[in-house]
């Protein structure tokens, strides 16, 4: 018994050693061919000059962003998000404690940054009241109650994947606000959850299209007839890559995205940079009453601006035609640090004006011309904090929407993957495998949890202000940091801005 133990025992040493010189004679083959590769190649200097050892170069700078994120950055220094704004999301969708010790990290003292005003009474809680909805497109057939001020912006299943499109519906359904379905059309896991939809058009008409490519009657009213959707949203342009269609590569165009979208499997979808049809404000008013005509429900569009007189050509525009004539029921203005899955890096990093700058611009605007009770104002792009919803209602906004902060609640840790199909997370990804993780009866809890805990903390502002609901916060509740460290009021900064530096000059 000994003996056959101990010959067991050399037998497997003897396999072992095999096995380590097979894979060391694997290794020193791999070593030459990529030596060999290498130096005849003439696209890299890098590898034609240091062979082999090269590659660690390219593998070290991917690594960089991961290093950076988790072990050297600071917990306000990243972009586009920083460590401090995603742990407050996180938190907030798992519904745990989110409040902090010690003190603010925040600069307080930073140019742009917001100060609430506190009353010396607040308001009590017994005296507190919830945010009541709110009706858009009252002359419309078909109104629409919005029951939330914080909704989930734009996001098409495609860009992202079935589970994520499950967990939203069905979190947003919990949560009582709406979900926006992005340009790539209506697929079932939108109507999954029975939450209220907003469809949005996009230049290439995905989902409401016929045969040529152009706005189909017929399909309208099939999507209108869904109780779910509420809206209907015309998208001229977003803040990541405005005067740019929509662009979902290929390889996350499946056969399911391709038959909802009409457009051939495996093939880049890039929409249109603009709707043909609509090339001047009475061309886009028209389009608006045509949807509504049709549809008999609210109508509104989505844009980011970059300091032209369109608002004001608009305003004339609806009142030339009257008390009686069309005008958007809702406008949708986007930031020019808007997201997106993809878009070039010379409009996402410059071009569009900034939701801070925007967004007080257009409010007055409306306002001026009498407008303001007639056409809501939602406002997105990077407003996932309870300050930054809080700054929105305060400058004017009726609604807010995200959608980078939804992807949070989701699991999304900003891997900066969404073009790829490689989303570890299985946010924006196709791949089963990556889509595994993502159980969306669990994250739609941590969505309907998301949007309770942000619309909680709102509240906590307005009443720290004064006020019972958020929808009462005005500009004299928060002031704004200059470049000199000192503090003014939103009115009075905004008002001076606008004499020195107007977005629309008259």
């Amino acid at each position: 018994m000994a003996g056959n133990g101990l010959s067991i025992w050399i037998l497997g040493l003897q396999v072992f050693a095999v096995g380590v010189l097979t894979l060391l004679v694997m290794g020193v083959l791999a070593i030459i061919w990529m030596y060999v590769h290498d130096v005849r190649q003439k696209r890299h200097a890098i590898l034609r000059n240091f062979p082999v050892i090269g590659r660690f170069r390219y593998f070290f700078e991917h690594l960089g962003h991961f290093f950076r994120q988790y072990f050297f950055a600071m917990d306000r220094e990243e972009m586009p998000f920083n460590r401090a704004q995603r742990s407050w999301v996180y938190r907030a969708a798992k519904n745990i404690d989110s409040t902090l010790a010690f003190g603010s990290t925040a600069n307080l003292a930073a140019p742009g940054a917001v100060l609430f005003v506190p009353e010396v009474f607040p308001t009590l809680e017994e005296d507190a009241v919830m945010a009541g909805p709110l009706l858009i497109g009252p002359h419309c057939a078909n109104p629409y109650l919005a029951r939330s001020f914080f909704n989930v912006s734009a996001l098409s299943y495609g860009a992202i994947s079935k589970v994520a499109t499950l967990a939203l519906s069905g979190g947003a359904a919990r949560a009582g606000c709406w979900l926006n379905t992005g340009e790539g059309g209506l697929s079932p896991y939108h109507l999954d959850g029975g939450c209220d939809l907003v469809f949005q058009i996009g230049t290439a008409k995905y989902g409401v299209r016929d045969a040529q490519g152009r706005l189909s009657d017929e399909r309208l009213r099939e999507l209108a007839a869904h109780p779910q959707i509420k809206m209907f949203e015309l998208k001229l342009s977003q803040g990541a890559k405005p005067g740019k269609g929509g662009i979902l590569p290929g390889l996350k165009v499946t056969e399911e995205v391709a038959h909802i979208r009409g457009i051939p499997v495996g093939r880049d979808s890039i929409s249109p940079n603009g709707h043909p049809e609509v090339r001047n404000v009475a061309q886009l008013l028209d389009m608006i009453a045509h949807i509504r005509a049709v549809t008999g429900k609210p109508v509104g569009f989505k844009l980011v601006i970059g300091g032209t007189g369109f608002f004001d050509e608009l305003c004339l525009e609806v009142l030339r035609r009257g008390p009686e004539g069309v005008a958007p029921d809702f406008i949708t203005l986007d930031s020019g640090d808007g997201g997106s899955g993809a878009a070039p890096q010379s409009l996402m990093d410059h071009a569009g004006l900034g939701i801070r700058e925007s967004l007080p611009a257009v409010v007055d605007t409306l306002r001026e011309y009498g407008l303001r009770e007639r056409i809501r104002v939602i406002a997105a792009g990077k407003l996932i904090l309870p300050v930054d919803v809080a700054w929105a209602l305060c400058v004017g906004a009726d609604f807010v929407v995200s959608a980078r902060g939804f992807m949070f609640a989701l699991g999304c840790i900003q891997a900066m993957q969404c073009n790829r199909n490689t989303c570890p997370t299985g946010v924006t990804t196709h791949n089963p495998d990556l889509q595994r993780g993502l159980d969306p009866a669990d994250k739609a809890a941590r969505v309907a949890h998301y949007v309770a805990n942000l619309v909680r903390e709102v509240g906590v502002i307005a009443h720290s202000c004064g006020v019972p609901s958020p929808r009462d916060l005005q500009r004299s509740h928060a002031r704004i940091v200059t470049e000199f460290g000192q503090s003014e009021p939103l009115d009075r900064y905004y008002a001076k801005a606008a004499a020195q530096n107007p977005v629309f000059p008259r």
